[in-house]
């Protein structure tokens, strides 16, 4: 498997998120070629502000391997991490964050870059952003237009 086939699990995962009224982030953390965990949002399922779905996928995988550190693993994630999610990204050791789109506000993509690549006790995070005219035109409208439907 490679990067596009990760993120279009990662995808199945958003969808689930926008089949429950939830924003369509999925994501996937991969180690060694091997799905260790997938989530969705839940937000909104679980009335709590933590529960995106690149915290979740790090809390599972972390449980499964009765460890915090996720080194050399990669996150393949739909949207580019907010701050409090590349945070705990950097925290759990993950080596890489493949997305699909970018984070429409500059700033808040700006402070996630300085998070990744801020020098301190754990290793920068790489960021890789996959070709978006790779995958299904419903599966990127889905993820772009959600906001606007609820802005309406």
């Amino acid at each position: 498997m490679d990067d596009y086939d990760y993120m279009n699990i990662a995808l199945e995962e958003a969808r689930k998120a926008y089949d429950n009224d939830e924003v369509p982030v999925g994501a996937v953390i991969v180690l060694n070629g091997m799905i260790v965990s997938k989530a969705y949002n839940k937000k909104e399922i679980n009335q709590c502000p933590l529960d995106h779905a690149e915290l979740i996928a790090i809390k599972n995988a972390c449980k499964k391997y009765n460890n915090w550190r996720l080194s050399n693993s990669v996150m393949y994630v739909t949207l580019d991490p907010c701050p409090m999610c590349a945070s705990a990204i950097k925290q759990s050791r993950i080596s890489k964050v493949v997305y699909l789109l970018d984070n429409k506000n500059k700033n808040v993509s700006k402070i996630v870059d300085n998070i990744f690549t801020m020098e301190d006790a754990n290793v920068s995070v790489e960021k890789v952003k996959l070709d978006i005219s790779k995958f299904k035109n419903e599966d990127i409208k889905m993820l772009s237009s959600f906001f606007k439907s609820k802005r309406i």
